[in-house]
């Protein structure tokens, strides 16, 4: 006999939103959850693991390329067990590669975006990687290309998760989707009260630009700046605010640590390249605090100008950041707190479960 449903996701390393959501979809409709591999004792994973419903594919590699190679052919070759659900939903680049397995099923995909190494940012990619490395990830990307296009025609429903990803979608894929916001939980955010610094929340790779922000607070010294996060920038960026007293770097911080930051700060900084969609700007909200960001991405999608926060121009200039800070007083802040906490309200997670729902049970 069929059981229900499956989440697929790429693997649970960090706390990253795609492993969140999949967690929380898990959750929300009882499902069971398959992964390439995770960490021990990843929280995302613990209910599914007590509920003995979590199938890990033990895939993981320290490897460049080879580690993300492994994924994708354990993904094809290791989920024979996909036949003993009715429904698979798929969350990353390589477990949508599983429905080769899953053949007599239902199937859907929730894309966060299309491989970003294979389509608009490939040359960005490379130039991450040492030289040597780069025929190699061409190479990788020449053969993951064609299998995942292949498996996302195959997709029963292919949800994006916003606007933003629906045009790449169909602009890369040539395929027709329907967006469903990813979730947040709203009640576990909360207005605590209003410290004396700002925050960013952004991971620390070139692609979010918190150098920018860097550069900027070392301009504004009367200002602190709180960053928490970690990435491949993380020595650069604090090199180059060694010499700053209002900047602070605490690294990644557990759920709680994070969410007492942001409950109480004045206002969050978040100016990625062409967000997919971003949660981060959505969580900020949710705790009553606008958000500087920029007019591009998905975060046009949630962040509403001159009421949850401030949208700056794509590729901002340190010079815009400043005057956006400078703006954003604490007063200000305050003002836009209830715009906030009310926009928030349409990304509860609540609606994303029932929006899964229908979905899946709709034929």
């Amino acid at each position: 006999m069929q059981k229900k449903t499956i989440i697929l996701h790429d693997y649970f390393e960090s706390l990253e939103g795609g492993g969140r959501l999949s967690s929380v979809l898990a959750e929300g409709l009882n499902a069971a959850l398959a992964c390439g591999f995770a960490t021990k004792h990843h929280p995302f994973t613990h209910t599914a693991r007590q509920q003995g419903q979590f199938y890990s594919l033990d895939s993981r590699s320290a490897i460049p390329l080879w580690r993300q190679y492994r994924l994708a052919q354990a993904f094809q070759g290791k989920t024979g067990f996909l036949q003993n659900y009715a429904t698979a939903i798929y969350s990353g680049f390589y477990s949508p590669l599983a429905i080769k397995q899953h053949q007599q099923g239902r199937n859907i995909l929730y894309c966060h975006t299309p491989p970003r190494f294979i389509y608009d940012q490939r040359d960005f990619y490379l130039s991450q990687i040492p030289v040597p490395l780069r025929p190699l990830l061409n190479a990788f990307s020449d053969w993951l290309q064609p299998r995942y296009e292949q498996a996302v025609q195959q997709m029963d429903v292919v949800i994006a998760n916003s606007q933003n990803i629906q045009q790449r979608i169909q602009h890369y894929l040539k395929q027709d989707a329907q967006v469903v916001y990813p979730p947040c939980d709203t009640q576990a955010l909360r207005w605590l009260g209003q410290g004396d610094y700002y925050l960013s929340t952004g991971r620390l790779d070139p692609l979010k630009r918190v150098d920018r922000l860097v550069q900027a607070f070392l301009q504004m010294p009367d200002k602190k700046l709180l960053i928490t996060s970690g990435g491949p920038e993380l020595k650069r960026l604090q090199g180059m605010a060694a010499a700053a007293d209002n900047i602070q770097f605490s690294g990644w911080l557990d759920d709680a640590a994070l969410k007492k930051l942001i409950g109480n700060a004045i206002a969050t900084l978040y100016i990625p390249k062409d967000e997919d969609f971003g949660m981060s700007p959505v969580e900020s909200m949710a705790a009553g605090k606008p958000v500087i960001g920029v007019a591009e991405g998905g975060l046009l999608e949630s962040i509403i100008a001159e009421e949850t926060g401030f949208l700056l121009p794509p590729d901002p200039s340190v010079e815009q950041i400043i005057a956006a800070v400078t703006a954003m007083t604490p007063q200000q802040a305050r003002f836009m707190r209830s715009a906030c906490e009310k926009q928030a309200q349409g990304f509860d997670q609540r609606y994303f479960i029932e929006q899964m729902r229908e979905i899946i049970w709709s034929k």
